[in-house]
């Protein structure tokens, strides 16, 4: 990439209209080209800045309309510019926003939208509310080089949904902590050195929390040890074309892109998808007492969902001020274009989109049957191989798991997530649920024709208890978010074995490590996608915090000493990817069906401690066996689910010329608690199976002449 232009001698400035499409700065041979969209606007200045750090502009360019506007769109083409200009804009008009909605102010510095990269060095927010001028304190874009990057033949790899296990990850979280022992801490390229891990995992897909750039700066409050609390997990985004500054090592370089792309061929190099966690339903401009960034100084009436009686005041479907109006038609193109530019420049496999469901919202924010954007994104031929994934639910009620628009949009599974966490706490007659749950979940996706690959399969998420605290912790703790204890959910579904927080007792600390080999256990024998917590095969602790939003410290950083003593639990989740590799039955794309194998055995039969008597009707049921027929030379399987608290007998099938042999045993300890690949220990004739109290057990099906098939 070209360096930005602080050593270069001025260079001569040749201004002629340009053209409005694409938006953005794009440059060329000549100089650069900037188009922006405003609609009701009567001046628009462009801002050139000749270094990062300078208060004032070195040149104001004026657009004017007869020259420099086409329809809704002000641009020109500015020669002599260079890879590594900064730039801004400003922009005035009408100020009749009860009626209008519009929000113009001409002394308020404003970000371009398409802006590929952002410097963020002299930004103070405050400074952005409020009347007065603050271009000496504003953000400012910069012009980037898209075309010189060598990819060396790197592609986005689409791999199969059925054969995806997400792994989800804070990219400053991953590697912040001194422990992690990393060159680059918190950034791209800290991520890139923790790949071996990665890998040894077996995970296929990490799941990026925001890396749009954010308000990272943004102080929401003073914790109780009166240190200032930050935006830490990036939800809050205003740069939407721009990888984060700050995760990036050299920004004012420039490097912006190249490092973004240097991150995605290395997990690409190692197998590995990248999905981005994206946040179109609001932004980091709060509502009407927020500060002007770039939206809200360019389009306020088009951007965001307003009150039609009093266009002043934002409508609120996210809980944090605004809702982005994403089926106005400048706004869908914004998304659908910004998500084809991830895909087309960045290489990016996938994204998941948070509070998904208010993108369904029409103008006056009710929902709609076929939302404009949703539709354009499921159609469009760029991402027409890319995974999407919806959070199909939003901060204003709307809750759309099982019918979100659209076919091909994949959906976080909230009730597999509820249902499995109270079956494996040991709450009363869930079988019916569990079993459903692990069978992809017909009964939500099937009535919409969809299939068990619609569904993201996941216990614990960013959002909520860590897998450790939901074993460790009866309620939450989060004090040190200063907001005393009132954020965050109430209701998760945890237990904690005997002890709030950390014990010292072996026997509380057994059991906890073996419900978190429960709940692991059956989110990857479940159809479905299955999604992991980063941190959560090595028991990390945000202790008891099930809301660091605004944590970056130790509490949500990622603990890489207690990845180093927590062998046991990271082998487990290791070898469990690797079963659920090895056996199609678990991962099948499709719904069981009745369907029977070359033996005759369906490709499930449900049972309870008893064969084929699962205990649908019993309201106090807390065990289920399962088995499931292995096809296309695969063996059979079968699964004991015992979440009662004493051990039980379990009567076994027989299948004729077969033997059983034990493959996971989450009451044993490692490594016997999960066997490699041709490693299982045959048991007994006997017809029956003890299962431990609250375990999981899976046994494997093998032929009585030693052979495999």
């Amino acid at each position: 990439m070209l360096q930005p232009p602080e050593a270069e001698a001025p260079q001569p400035y040749g201004v002629t209209a340009g053209r409005p499409q694409p938006l953005g700065a794009t440059p060329d041979a000549r100089g650069v080209n900037f188009s922006v969209f405003s609609e009701h606007a009567t001046r628009v200045d462009l801002l050139l800045f000749d270094h990062c750090e300078d208060p004032e502009p070195s040149r104001v360019i004026t657009l004017h309309s007869k020259d420099h506007r086409s329809y809704h769109f002000w641009h020109c083409h500015v020669a002599g510019l260079r890879v590594g200009q900064v730039y801004a804009y400003r922009m005035d008009g009408p100020g009749h926003t009860r009626e209008l909605g519009t929000r113009f102010n001409h002394r308020k510095v404003l970000l371009d939208p398409y802006a590929r990269a952002n410097i963020n060095s002299r930004w103070e927010r405050i400074r952005a509310v409020g009347p007065e001028d603050n271009v000496a304190h504003s953000m400012r874009s910069m012009v980037v080089d898209l075309e010189s990057y060598d990819w060396e033949g790197d592609r986005p790899l689409r791999s199969p949904l059925a054969e995806t296990v997400i792994y989800e990850a804070h990219v400053r979280g991953l590697t912040a902590s001194p422990t992690s022992g990393v060159t680059h801490p918190g950034t791209f390229s800290g991520l890139v050195e923790k790949i071996p891990y990665l890998q040894s995992l077996g995970i296929t897909a990490v799941e990026l929390l925001p890396v749009f750039d954010f308000d990272e700066r943004q102080v929401l409050r003073t914790g109780p040890d009166g240190q200032p609390l930050h935006n830490y997990w990036g939800y809050d985004p205003f740069g939407f074309f721009a990888p984060h500054t700050g995760y990036c090592t050299s920004p004012h370089l420039a490097t912006h892109i190249t490092e973004f792309r240097d991150m995605v061929k290395a997990l690409h190099r190692a197998g590995i998808e990248v999905i981005l966690d994206v946040v179109f339903n609001h932004t980091s401009e709060g509502n009407e007492n927020g500060p002007m960034i770039s939206f809200r100084g360019q389009a306020n009436e088009a951007y965001y969902h307003l009150w039609s009686q009093d266009r002043r005041h934002y409508m609120d479907f996210t809980g944090c001020g605004n809702a982005i109006n994403a089926n106005h038609p400048v706004t869908s193109k914004f998304i659908v274009e910004c998500l084809e530019y991830w895909v087309k420049e960045h290489h990016v496999d996938g994204f998941r989109f948070d509070l998904a469901s208010e993108l369904s919202r029409g103008a006056e924010g009710y929902e709609m049957e076929s939302p404009p954007v949703l539709w354009a994104i499921e159609l469009s031929s760029v991402l027409s191989e890319s995974k999407i994934i919806a959070e199909p639910w939003d901060g204003g009620g709307l809750y759309q798991v099982g019918h979100f628009p659209g076919k091909r949009w994949t959906q976080w599974n909230g009730p597999f997530r509820d249902d499995v966490r109270r079956f494996v706490r040991g709450d009363e007659g869930l079988v019916g649920a569990v079993a459903s749950r692990i069978g992809g979940s017909a009964d939500l996706f099937a009535p919409q024709e969809e299939l068990p690959t619609n569904s993201i399969n996941f216990i614990t998420c960013h959002d909520g208890f860590t897998l450790n605290d939901l074993v460790s912790y009866d309620r939450k703790h989060n004090y040190g978010n200063g907001e005393s204890d009132a954020d965050g959910s109430y209701e998760n579904y945890s237990w904690n074995c005997g002890q709030e927080g950390p014990s010292g007792s072996p026997e509380i600390e057994g059991l906890r490590l073996r419900q978190s080999k429960n709940l692991l256990a059956i989110l990857l024998l479940s159809r479905g996608t299955p999604m992991i917590l980063a941190g959560d095969e090595f028991r990390n602790s945000q202790g008891g915090n099930n809301n660091g939003y605004c944590q970056d410290n130790e509490i949500s950083w990622l603990d890489w000493d207690q990845a180093a003593k927590e062998t046991g639990l990271r082998r487990f989740c290791s070898e469990m990817i690797a079963l659920r590799r090895q056996y199609s039955a678990v991962r099948e794309p499709a719904f069981f069906s009745g369907r029977r194998n070359h033996r005759g055995l369906p490709d499930v039969v449900w049972h309870g401690t008893k064969l084929e008597q699962p205990g649908w009707e019993d309201t106090h049921a807390r065990v289920l066996s399962l088995t499931l027929a292995g096809f296309d030379g695969d063996p059979d399987l079968h699964v004991i689910l015992n979440m009662y608290h004493l051990g039980l007998d379990f009567e076994i099938p027989q299948i004729p010329g077969r033997h059983w042999a034990r493959k996971v045993d989450t009451a044993l300890e490692s490594p016997e608690d999960v066997l490699p690949a041709g490693e299982e220990q045959r048991i007994s004739h006997s017809g029956i199976y003890h299962a431990q109290g609250r375990s999981v057990v899976v046994l494997t099906s093998l032929p009585d002449d030693g052979g495999t098939a």
